[in-house]
C-alpha cells in the first residue's frame, strides 16, 4: 500500500482562491496549498504568485481546458498515495474553470475529495447587484457567434430568476446589447475587478450599459448580472381570441379552453363560451 508523503490524506482538494486581494486566501487553504504533494494549476505563472504568498513551494503541474485525458488519470493516480490540491487562476474552481472531469473521475476510482469554500466571482457580484438573490443562474460565458448567444438567451429568456454572466471588456457592449433584444431590456449591473483596488459596480438598463461601454471597453474580470422578467400586462380579449382560434384548429372546445386558461390566466368558463361562439 501506498504512503502518502505530505501531512494531508491522500485524495483531492479542491481549493478556492482569491479573485483579486490575495488577503481573501483563507488560512485553511494556505495550509492546504503549503502541505499538498502536488498542486494542479490553470497557469503556473499566475499561481505560482498566490503559493509565494501563501509560503508554498509545492510543485505545480499544469492541469486546463486543454489538458489531455492521460493528465488526468495520472491524476487521478496519484491520489491513491498523495494530496492533490486543484487551483484555478481566480475564484472556485470549476465554475467556469476547469476541474469537473478530474473531480469525477476522482469519484469513480473511490478518491477522497474535499472542497476548501471560497471567494467566487458570480455570487460576488450578485452581492453587489441590488438584484433578487433568492433564485439565480449562472450562464458562464455567452457563445461568441450572434446566432447561438442569441439561441442561448432564447433558452431563458422566460426564467423568472436573475442571470449572472461572465464576459469580457472587448465584448461586453455587443454582450449587453443582445441581452436587451432577446430578454427585453431589464435592471442589470456590471461589476469589474472586484475585491481589487478599481472595483466597480455600474447599474442600469440592458440598453443604458451597453451605450456606457460602446466607446470604451472596460479592463479587467467582469461579471454581468441582469433581474428577472417583470410581470406580463394582462391578457386581453385580442389575445385570447387570438389563442382560442389556434388551439381549436388542434383541440375541442373545452380542451382549447382549458389550455389558453392556463396559458393567459383567464376564466376557463368565460374563455368555454367564447369558444363556443368562434367555433359556431
Amino acid at each position: 500500500m501506498e504512503t502518502q508523503s505530505s501531512g494531508l490524506e491522500p485524495g483531492l482538494y479542491i481549493v478556492a482562491g482569491p479573485i483579486g486581494n490575495l488577503g481573501d486566501l483563507t488560512p485553511r487553504a494556505a495550509e492546504v496549498l503549503r502541505l499538498a504533494d502536488v498542486v494542479a494549476v490553470e497557469d503556473t505563472r499566475v499561481s505560482a504568485r498566490l503559493l509565494r504568498h501563501a509560503g508554498s513551494d509545492r510543485p505545480m503541474l499544469p492541469y486546463h481546458d486543454h489538458s489531455g485525458e492521460n493528465v488526468r488519470q495520472r491524476l487521478v493516480e496519484r491520489m491513491a498515495g498523495e494530496s492533490v490540491a486543484l487551483l484555478s487562476d481566480a475564484g472556485t474552481p470549476l465554475i467556469s474553470d476547469p476541474g469537473y472531469k478530474l473531480v469525477r473521475d476522482a469519484r469513480a476510482a473511490g478518491r477522497r475529495i474535499t472542497t476548501l469554500p471560497g471567494p467566487s466571482a458570480a455570487i460576488a457580484a450578485l452581492t453587489l447587484s441590488g438584484l433578487p438573490t433568492d433564485r439565480f443562474l449562472f450562464m458562464g460565458f455567452l457563445p461568441s457567434k450572434a446566432k447561438a448567444r442569441g439561441d442561448a438567451l432564447d433558452e431563458v429568456a422566460g426564467l423568472r430568476a436573475t442571470l449572472v454572466f461572465y464576459e469580457s471588456g472587448p465584448r461586453l457592449s455587443e454582450s449587453l446589447s443582445a441581452m436587451a433584444a432577446h430578454l427585453g431590456d431589464r435592471e442589470a449591473a456590471v461589476s469589474r475587478e472586484i475585491s481589487k483596488t478599481f472595483e466597480e459596480t455600474a447599474c442600469g438598463t440592458l440598453s443604458d450599459l451597453s451605450a456606457r461601454y460602446a466607446d470604451a471597453a472596460p479592463k479587467g474580470e467582469i461579471v454581468v448580472t441582469v433581474g428577472p422578467p417583470g410581470d406580463a400586462p394582462p391578457a386581453t380579449a385580442e389575445d385570447a381570441d387570438t389563442a382560442l382560434r389556434e388551439a381549436l384548429t388542434r383541440l375541442s372546445v373545452s380542451k382549447a379552453a382549458g389550455e389558453v386558461a392556463k396559458k393567459l390566466g383567464l376564466d376557463r368558463r368565460t374563455l368555454y363560451d367564447r369558444a363556443t361562439e368562434l367555433k359556431g
